[in-house]
């Protein structure tokens, strides 16, 4: 039964890499918006298309843009982190009964 609890850890480690991944994704691409970068930039344009998906649909359901400032990002961060709290640590918990 010890296989099957280390491939539950591993599954949560790959999604918290994941999940951390994206974070930073969605935080260059904030910072990115700040500096008005080159939009013709091959990093840029993976940035943009990285985030918009994600970005449009949640800007779709909670319109929330108040003085310029676009807090879609920080809602996607906040479901990010949500998404470790719970979903990770427990994964990571379930794997320890298995061993």
């Amino acid at each position: 039964m010890f296989v099957v609890g280390n491939m539950i850890e591993g599954l949560a480690l790959v999604l918290r890499i994941l999940l951390d991944t994206y974070w930073w994704i969605i935080l260059a691409r904030v910072v990115v918006s700040w500096v008005q970068a080159d939009p013709y930039n091959p990093i840029v344009r993976f940035l943009h298309a990285a985030t918009d998906p994600l970005l449009y649909r949640i800007r779709r359901l909670l319109p929330m843009s108040y003085g310029g400032i676009d807090f879609s990002p920080l809602v996607v961060m906040l479901a990010i982190y949500f998404l470790e709290v719970a979903v990770v640590k427990s994964l990571y918990r379930f794997s320890l009964s298995f061993q």
